[in-house]
């Protein structure tokens, strides 16, 4: 018996190294443009674009390796996509914290998983929180990384009388991002492979004739690219020493720190549970009791893969919704998730490139990504007000606010107060109240802060 048919059972599933090829090309394909994206957005809290793109490969290429050979199942990570835009337009630029303290708190966020999933506490934590509102967070995300596409490509810009209002869209930057939204929208319409990344890197090309951006010359060596690399500060993240600064006293800037945790922990949790459920259901890889077999394997990759991650220098890995397409493609095993992973660690090496890569041709992504999230509220029951009220102060909040936080606390504590009034609390609920409570006494500290 080969190396590969006891690693990953490539028969038993009734699979083929040829098949498992295919498919890891095909979510590679599907998923690599997060290698331009992840570093654009990254890039606006201050950290080194080629750096963070190198961490990005890295970090993805160790997360789907993980996953293929601990849990064996065909499921691709990377950093994620929302996460990375809280990371930088939530903590860096609105809360002031330096991104190498916003990193230690990624680290801490995935020890924090770690010990989780190892102790057996994530099973609590996932069965307390409401289905509908893993749909309404992943909503939400895509509203808020759609938005911020639509800020960066000006064509929504602000306006002091209606808050926003629509950009000059004669202007370079927005017009070819409006045809880098129909170049994009047309390829996925005809169902091409990686349409994402083709259309970044053709509205990347005739930006580059427009003038929009210019190719540095000369080499790379990735040696340069360690400007991120074991930059985090963990003593920072955990607020050592305390101490008065622009967030206020110790104790402010402590609070605000394990609410960043906090949201990079539970968003990550949804993200992987959301995304295991629809890709083990399209594998048939789900136990007939419903159950996801290895299920802690699966998020110990995960956890490892982000403390990595953060280490390279890059936001929280996730699993991603993409690797559906490989398993459209014939991917069942863990052989898949490999081979994506190898490519990611190939792609390392040309990864200052995307430094050329204008905002025009980012944007675009942006945008039809979040478009893409939104589908997921086909899973909340909007005829219950119950579920209904709850999951869309989640998803409008989550953009308005700037905030995936805000949109968790309002989620999870209008469900909590609602169950209550309508006498459904029950003691099995315990821990959603907890939630609810420590949300209620948040709100309150920011009031008075």
């Amino acid at each position: 018996m080969s190396f590969l048919e006891r690693q990953f059972g490539l028969k038993a599933q009734g699979t083929s190294l040829r098949t498992e090829a295919l498919a890891g090309f095909t979510t590679f394909l599907t998923m690599a443009y997060i290698v331009i994206v992840n570093p654009a957005i990254l890039g606006q809290a201050g950290m080194p674009v080629a750096a963070v793109a190198a961490a990005t490969c890295l970090a993805a290429g160790i997360g789907c390796i993980l996953m293929g050979l601990i849990a064996n199942y065909p499921i691709a990570l990377a950093p994620g996509m929302g996460l990375n835009a809280y990371f930088t337009y939530t903590v860096v630029i609105g809360m002031g914290v330096p991104w190498q303290t916003a990193l230690g708190c990624v680290f801490l966020s995935g020890v924090a998983f770690l010990v989780l999933t190892v102790a057996g506490i994530r099973q609590l934590i996932v069965g307390a929180i409401p289905r509908p509102l893993f749909s309404a967070v992943a909503a939400g995300v895509g509203l808020f990384i759609a938005f911020i596409g639509l800020k960066e490509a000006g064509i929504i810009v602000a306006n002091p009388a209606t808050t926003v209002a629509l950009g000059d869209l004669t202007t370079p930057t927005a017009a070819l991002a409006l045809a880098g939204l129909l170049i994009i929208g047309a390829l996925m319409v005809w169902r091409v492979k990686g349409a994402i990344l083709i259309g970044i890197v053709a509205v990347a090309v005739i930006g580059w004739f427009m003038g929009l951006t210019k190719i540095a010359p000369g080499g790379y060596g990735l040696a340069e690219l360690s400007a991120t690399a074991f930059k985090l500060d963990v003593p920072a993240a955990l607020n050592l020493g305390g101490g008065p600064n622009h967030l206020g006293g110790g104790m402010a800037m402590a609070m605000t720190l394990a609410e960043i945790v906090f949201v990079f922990l539970f968003v990550d949790l949804f993200d992987n549970v959301g995304t295991l459920v629809a890709v083990t259901k399209k594998a048939g890889l789900v136990a007939p009791d419903g159950s996801i077999p290895r299920l802690n394997r699966i998020l110990l990759a995960d956890s490892v893969a982000t403390i990595a991650g953060s280490m390279a220098g890059t936001s929280t890995v996730v699993s991603y919704i993409e690797s559906a397409s490989g398993v459209q493609a014939g991917g069942r095993t863990g052989l898949t998730a490999v081979i994506v992973g190898l490519l990611f660690l190939l792609t390392l090496f040309f990864a200052p490139l995307v430094q050329a890569i204008p905002t025009a041709a980012t944007a675009p992504a942006l945008i039809l990504v979040g478009a893409m999230m939104i589908g997921a509220l086909k899973e909340v029951d909007w005829e219950d007000p119950g579920v209904a009220i709850p999951a869309f102060l989640t998803v409008i909040t989550i953009p308005l606010t700037f905030s995936i936080a805000n949109g968790l606390a309002f989620g999870i504590t209008s469900y909590a107060l609602l169950k209550l009034v309508r006498g459904q609390a029950r003691p099995s609920d315990w821990l959603l109240y907890v939630l609810a409570a420590l949300f209620v006494a948040r709100f309150i500290y920011m009031g008075a802060a």
